[in-house]
């Protein structure tokens, strides 16, 4: 007997689980900050109200985080900036 594999189709939305399936957290870190308004752009969709993610939103999202933080981007890194001179102190 042949298996039939299914057609891999990338959901345009994803809900809380797979969301944090996907960025490697825990359900709960998506809920905090979604309490706090942090993190990636979500909304409610349906009559339930369910919390969903737009996987082109989050993508974004986790990109613009990737560029903010200084390991990431040399031109945030202060270890690459060249030393500033302190400045000399005037007799009053």
């Amino acid at each position: 007997m042949r298996s039939q594999s299914k057609p891999t189709v990338e959901a345009a939305f994803l809900n809380v689980q797979d969301t944090a399936k996907y960025m490697g957290i825990s359900v709960n870190t998506l809920y905090v900050w979604r309490h706090r308004r942090q993190g990636p752009p979500s909304f409610r969709m349906g009559p339930g109200g369910r919390v969903m993610y737009r996987r082109d939103l989050l993508d974004a999202w986790l990109n613009e985080q990737q560029q903010a933080d200084s390991r990431s981007n040399p031109a945030l890194n202060p270890v690459s900036k060249a030393p500033q001179q302190r400045e000399r102190r005037r007799a009053v």
